[in-house]
Formats: C-alpha cells, structure tokens, sequence
C-alpha cells in the first residue's frame, strides 16, 4: 500500500520515515516531491561493467548547467531519506519528462533500511538545462508485509555511500 501525503507527514512526525530536510510544502496526494542536489557526475566514454567507470563532477552553480544527449549523468537528491518501516520507490515525474529528461529508471526501490541520499541516473532526449535544488521527482512510501529486515544488516555494497555513486558490478567481476 502507497502511504498518503497524511500517512507521510505522521511518518516523518513519529520518526518511522526520516526525509533530511524535510518540507511539508513538498508533500503531494502520495509521495514527497524530492530535489535534485548541487553536483552531478558525467560519464564519458565507453563504460565497462568489470571496471570502475571514470568520470568528471562538477557542481551546479546557480545558473545551472545544460545536458547533452548521448551522455550519462549521475547526480544526486538533495534530501537524504530512511525508513526501518517502509520500502521507498523514487522516479522522475511529469514535471521533469516535459523537459525530456529521463531520471531513475533502473533503480527505484530503496529498501527498508535504505538509508542514503540518491543515486540518480539522468539521460536526456535534446539539450536542457538543468538547475540544482530543482523539483525533480517524487518519492512513495510502501508498507511492508511480512519480516523485515534492514537494508543496513544485510550489508549490501551500496550502504556506506553518501549518495552519487558509480556502479559497483566491476567489484563482483574482478
């Protein structure tokens, strides 16, 4: 079940989901409208799954900076959330899809326990400009069933990262 803006706002009220910062302007019907941080990374060139792949970052000043097609961009959310309770599922959003920006397709669920601020992978269909601290998607909350256990036990390789990260697969190939 998706949490409501309501169930959301008691959530963050009781201490269940943790959104750093949090703004309750940015609740919606069902989700929390997240923001795009202050620095994206771009990988350039051929990426190879069994190395780290190499890349440049630089931060977004406050007259933005324009994306390329044919390029990946990591960047990163501005809010850092957590839940012990819930599942979080994050995407880009309508808002963003005008633009022809495509966020976050691969990976959206973060699970209970997920407690970092987001790896976000951005594609783009034409040249945009993009904006730190922009509206860029919109996170749900989901209830669990059953036994949950914390993504923070399991130890997962994604864990220990403060947010924008490369892909770690060359770890599990070398």
């Amino acid at each position: 079940m998706i949490l409501t803006r309501q169930a959301i706002g008691k959530a963050v009220t009781e201490g269940d989901i943790v959104i750093d910062p949090f703004d309750p302007e940015r609740l919606s019907p069902n989700a929390y409208d997240w923001r795009l941080g202050d620095r994206i990374r771009i990988c350039d060139g051929a990426l190879d799954a069994a190395r780290a792949t190499s890349y440049q970052e630089i931060p977004l000043g406050p007259g933005g900076y324009v994306l390329e097609p044919g390029r990946l961009y990591l960047g990163v959310t501005h809010e850092r959330t957590k839940s012990e309770r819930f599942a979080q599922l994050i995407n880009g959003d309508r808002t963003v899809g005008g633009l022809g920006i495509w966020v976050h397709i691969s990976a959206p669920l973060g699970h209970v326990g997920h407690a970092i601020r987001w790896t976000l992978e951005i594609r783009v269909a034409q040249p945009v400009r993009i904006y730190p601290y922009m509206t860029f998607g919109k996170i749900v909350f989901l209830d669990t069933f059953g036994e949950k256990v914390s993504y923070q036990i399991l130890g997962s390789k994604y864990t220990s990262t403060g947010g924008m990260d490369i892909s770690r697969l060359h770890e599990e190939l070398s």
